[in-house]
């Protein structure tokens, strides 16, 4: 009964028994410094400046099938926010997105596309300040065309910490942008 098995099986229980109490109260420690910060109502962004330019592709990277013409759109746009606020001493990095959210086929439903995203590995490079910058993202709709729709633009943000889950989050700060007509496309 107390041979060297069951020694080693109580320490090793012991030791991923106090590890997950610690886990678990890092992970409290940092929700209650993030809900003390109000890191869930930033209104420090200011998204601007939103030109959208609309382009027929026929290649299957942008959408196309069986090489069947479909519409592309990119954007440029301004930005400028302060995300230090969402950095504590367990934040690893944060992954910010620029997202635009527009009506759907269906009434009542609408889709989501992802125009730019950035990887912030540092506090002190928390601050962005963009000027006329191009989206990373050529996107497309399930449908033919946008239609001249109207989006609504949002800086998104998720929070990778060393312990814990991931957090979401957006800035309450919005822009808009209404999707180009293509002139010179064929329905």
């Amino acid at each position: 009964m107390f041979n060297l098995i069951t020694r080693v099986q109580s320490a090793a229980n012991q030791a991923l028994t106090s590890a997950s109490i610690l886990s678990g109260l890092v992970i409290i420690l940092t929700l209650l410094q993030l809900y003390r910060d109000n890191v869930w109502s930033i209104n420090t962004t200011t998204i601007s400046g939103i030109e959208a330019k609309s382009s027929v592709k026929y290649s299957f990277q942008y959408g196309s099938i069986n090489r069947k013409p479909k519409e592309n759109v990119k954007i440029s746009f301004d930005l400028d926010t302060d995300l230090s606020d969402l950095w504590n001493w367990n934040t690893k990095q944060v992954f910010v997105y620029l997202t635009a959210e527009y009506p759907g086929k269906s009434n009542g439903s609408s889709n989501k596309v992802t125009f730019w995203d950035k990887i912030i590995k540092d506090k002190k490079d928390a601050k962005l300040s963009l000027k006329g910058q191009r989206g990373k993202y050529s996107v497309w709709d399930v449908e033919k065309s946008f239609r001249g729709r109207n989006a609504t633009v949002k800086l998104e943000w998720n929070i990778q910490p060393h312990i814990g889950p991931l957090i979401f989050g957006e800035t309450s700060n919005v822009g808009h942008f209404e999707f180009p007509q293509n002139e010179n496309k064929k329905q």
